[in-house]
């Protein structure tokens, strides 16, 4: 039995505006996300409905077979109606710039980001990439072509 999760090695260089924040990090022993910083000058304001691209101040090179996904904090996501609008943004291992979070303001009030502030988290995980196989016909299952809620609706008829 294993005594917590597995780990990876991940290069990261501190860009200069982000050269005096510190670096991602567990908040607790068995946590699945990293939180990540703004690494803004000056204040930032995102208007209700508006979109922003925050830097972070990391570049970071993911060993092959491995990505980052960036999501949403669940408290600003609650109280603020903070998001990140392409959830999860995938970070490929072959991508060497800097790591920017695309946030959006579904709440009712303009939000404002301080320089350092929590504003995502970011989750490395391993990757599998699908060889496809084409066939004349799928084979049959229980679901068959429902969707799109089909199957979470109680008493819906067939």
């Amino acid at each position: 039995m294993s005594n917590g999760p597995a780990q990876v090695n991940v290069a990261v260089t501190r860009l200069p505006h982000g050269a005096d924040l510190e670096l991602p990090a567990y908040e607790s022993s068995l946590a699945a996300g990293m939180d990540l910083m703004a690494a803004i000058d000056s204040q930032m304001v995102i208007a209700p409905g508006e979109r922003a691209l925050v830097p972070t101040g990391l570049a970071i090179a993911l060993p092959a077979g491995f990505e980052a996904q960036v999501r949403p904090r669940s408290g600003l996501a609650l109280k603020q109606g903070i998001t990140v609008v392409n959830t999860p943004g995938t970070i490929d291992a072959d991508y060497r710039g800097e790591v920017g979070i695309i946030l959006i303001n579904h709440g009712d009030s303009p939000f404002t980001i301080d320089r350092g502030m929590r504003i995502a988290q970011m989750i490395v995980t391993p990757v599998t990439q699908a060889v496809w196989n084409e066939v004349e016909s799928l084979p049959e299952s229980d679901r068959g072509t429902g969707g799109f809620g089909s199957t979470g609706t109680a008493g819906a008829a067939s």
